[in-house]
């Protein structure tokens, strides 16, 4: 019969149709599957899944790393207690929509933040919780830097404030000798050098925070400046029956970078040189060059630096001897902006000490 070998062939037509049709939405379905888990696998944040009984449905590399977890910690319960943080899975379950959990908690040497959120099915029925895993670490220490400057800001105007005050109000008590005024008033004015010492080098650090720095660069011999430098400073150290010499070990091409304050970076580590070597000392500017690049070396036999501190003495207000630092007249940030200038001019500083 025509008509019924019609009609199967339409139902196998169609049959085939719609075969394609699954073929390509399962097609579909897989590639955007494979792609969420490509985006997921190479997230740097880390992510958890768990289904609305408890278990781990999906767990990236980078939540494994961070969170030191492996296969084994396949539930909620084992994940939390690892990682310990005290939450219940139903608290976070049953939040309402778009609502979240924060916690914070340290793995090993690094700090995290994690988010706990439920996620729900089309017609918002509860499936199951996201667990998303942030490293703060860095954040966590340049907040601690930051509270640490504050502090130390705070101390060091402190200090000579103090000084003033006192002073000041002494002075202004009268019945005080002519000599006597004279030598708090100098007191006073040492005192307010120092702080505003302090707040230069403050503006200078905080102009370089905010780009606000305009480097006049230019092309200059730095075996030229090294010479200059040791000229200037040759007072200084003759106070201490310092040995300063200057010496040229191979010309240096020239360099490109802002002059005034490269002559600040070689006068502040000479400067430093002199004040923390013992009286009748030796101090050698080396200038060379190594593979076309000009350095410039300044070795003395001073009191040194001890190995834990090195890593350190280019943070603000880092001193390894407060007390004695201060008594010289030390901000505590002079490095601070040595580093800053000689960043800016694509350089780079190291030192080495016992």
């Amino acid at each position: 019969d025509v008509s019924k070998f019609s009609e199967i062939y339409e139902t196998i037509e169609s049959f085939s149709s719609m075969m394609e049709v699954i073929k390509k939405n399962n097609f579909d379905l897989n590639s955007q599957q494979s792609k969420t888990e490509i985006i997921l696998e190479h997230m740097a944040d880390g992510v958890v899944a768990f289904s609305i009984t408890k278990q781990v449905v999906h767990m990236n590399k980078s939540a494994m790393l961070l969170l030191n977890i492996t296969d084994i910690d396949d539930t909620f319960d084992k994940v939390i207690k690892k990682i310990k943080i005290n939450l219940e899975f139903d608290k976070v379950m049953y939040l309402p929509n778009y609502k979240s959990i924060e916690a914070k908690t340290t793995v090993g040497e690094n700090a995290l933040n994690i988010v706990f959120v439920p996620f729900f099915s089309d017609r918002l029925t509860p499936m199951g919780v996201i667990m998303m895993v942030r490293n703060i670490t860095e954040n966590v220490k340049l907040d601690n830097l930051r509270k640490e400057f504050v502090a130390n800001v705070s101390h060091e105007l402190k200090t000579p404030l103090t000084s003033i005050k006192g002073y000041s109000e002494t002075i202004a008590n009268g019945d005080l000798t002519y000599q006597e005024i004279v030598k708090f008033s100098k007191v006073i004015n040492q005192e307010a050098n120092r702080m505003g010492r302090l707040v230069a080098d403050l503006l200078q650090l905080s102009r370089f925070d905010y780009k606000k720095v305009s480097w006049k660069k230019m092309m200059f011999s730095l075996d030229d400046m090294a010479r200059s430098v040791c000229e200037k400073m040759q007072f200084s150290a003759s106070e201490k029956n310092h040995n300063l010499e200057c010496i040229i070990t191979v010309k240096p091409p020239q360099v490109y970078a802002d002059r005034d304050s490269i002559e600040q970076v070689i006068i502040n580590i000479v400067s430093n040189s002199i004040k923390y070597t013992p009286e009748n000392g030796s101090i050698k500017v080396y200038v060379g060059s190594i593979n076309n690049n000009a350095y410039i070396k300044v070795v003395d036999n001073g009191i040194g630096i001890p190995e834990k501190d090195l890593n350190r003495i280019f943070e603000r207000f880092y001193r390894v001897d407060k007390a004695r630092s201060r008594k010289m007249g030390g901000t505590g940030l002079g490095l601070s902006i040595v580093k800053e200038i000689i960043d800016g001019n694509n350089g780079t500083i190291d030192i080495h000490s016992k």
